[in-house]
């Protein structure tokens, strides 16, 4: 029994310390086709993300690599100038508003240079409600014409006198953005973008501005034109209307006028 259980144990070290001499292959066309198909899908993505770091590093690179950016500058870009001189005989009599247009005002300017109405109450007040009415309309008509005035010329003063900090705006831009730096980022460009449209923005309010101010000019002239209309034809009527009153003194006085008159 010792010898046998000896020999048991002998023959399974031996078959334990052998080496295997045979292996068995398992193909699996299932798994084979899905890891076919895997690796082809990985190999186009890998191709398809590199072509798009090359396409986006082409879209980053600027302008300047291809061209020289300062043929966009514009030379010789018209200034806004203000013509205040010292000489104080030039614009002696219509200085303050000169210095209205340049800078601005607030009303002084125009008063200076236009006509002042007469302000009676109490002869207004004698009037009857008719005459008091033809009077004060063409009275109301110039004192919009001199609102519409003062507005317009200190809009125009303003925009003269702020266009000056606003091109130096405009040129540090034109020079920011014709920099030929290859090392300003994306967020260097669209700083540059949000510049010229706060720019532009200010530019767009300016024209606003002036524009308002011709379209106010436009009505002031306007209802001036409606009240002359008016007022001829107001004459035309009465003329009509007191034909008989009016034809009657109009033959007196000829007649008068011919009765006294003499060869000087």
């Amino acid at each position: 029994m010792k010898a046998l259980r000896l020999s048991l144990i002998v023959g399974a070290l031996v078959l334990s310390v052998a080496p295997v001499r045979a292996q068995v292959v398992v193909y699996d066309p299932a798994v084979v086709t899905r890891n076919s198909i895997t690796a082809v899908i990985k190999e186009y993505l890998a191709e398809l993300q590199t072509q798009q770091h090359s396409q986006l590093r082409r879209m980053a690179h600027r302008l300047s690599n291809f061209t020289d950016l300062g043929k966009y500058r514009v030379a010789g870009a018209p200034l806004w100038r203000i013509h205040d001189f010292e000489d104080p005989n030039l614009f002696r009599f219509a200085r303050d508003y000169h210095a209205a247009l340049n800078y601005g005002d607030e009303g002084g300017g125009v008063r200076a240079v236009t006509q002042a109405l007469l302000n009676e109450p109490a002869l207004l007040a004698r009037l009857t409600p008719a005459a008091r009415r033809a009077l004060t309309a063409p009275m109301a008509t110039l004192d919009v014409a001199a609102a519409t005035l003062t507005s317009g010329t200190n809009d125009t003063g303003r925009v003269r006198y702020n266009g000056r900090a606003e091109l130096r705006a405009i040129q540090a831009l034109e020079t920011d953005v014709t920099n030929g730096s290859l090392e300003q980022s994306m967020t260097a460009v669209l700083d540059k973008i949000s510049g010229g449209v706060l720019v532009g923005a200010r530019q767009r309010q300016n024209r606003v501005q002036v524009l308002a101010a011709v379209v106010e000019q436009l009505a002031v002239d306007g209802k001036r034109a409606r009240d002359t209309e008016a007022a001829t034809l107001n004459m035309q009527l009465t003329a009509w209307r007191e034909r008989e009153v009016v034809n009657a003194a109009f033959a007196a006085g000829a007649g008068d006028a011919l009765r006294t008159w003499r060869q000087p």
